[in-house]
């Protein structure tokens, strides 16, 4: 029970061969899991063309259903594809307000801190967009075939 007492050095020793101990373990466990993880990794130029098919999936949700494709408002017929095209004629700001508020429901204020603009600025961006769709899709309505 009467440990003798340690002096400074014998501490710093100990605590110094504690720590390398624990590295060279920790060392060991992190070259085990790499090796480990690349057992069952396979490179993607090693995968044959089957394999390959398998890591991704197609959306065609309007592939068959013609109904689906189109859209009517305001007694025009209006194409998921003009409808594209007329948002992807916005300018790039615009554009952006735009998709963010509607596709992705973020608010006025998310999206001007996710820019770190005013709020006003979205909202003016987001509501002058309605008038440049507006005139493009009257413009190219009849452009486009109806499906």
């Amino acid at each position: 029970m009467n440990e003798p007492e340690r002096t400074e050095w014998q501490i710093r020793c100990a605590f110094n061969g504690f720590c390398k101990r624990t590295l060279k373990n920790e060392s060991i466990n992190a070259h085990r899991d790499i090796r480990k993880r690349q057992e069952h990794e396979i490179n993607f130029s090693d995968l044959t063309p089957k394999e390959e098919n398998q890591l991704y999936t197609c959306e065609d949700f309007f592939a068959g259903d013609k109904e689906e494709q189109t859209f009517f408002a305001g007694g025009k017929v209006l194409s998921a594809k003009l409808i594209a095209d007329a948002i992807h004629s916005l300018p790039e700001e615009k554009r952006r307000a735009v998709l963010l508020y509607y596709f992705f429901d973020m608010s006025d204020a998310e999206i001007a801190e996710l820019y770190q603009i005013p709020r006003s600025t979205v909202q003016y961006r987001r509501t002058s967009s309605f008038e440049l769709l507006k005139r493009y899709l009257e413009e190219h309505a009849y452009d486009y075939p109806s499906w």
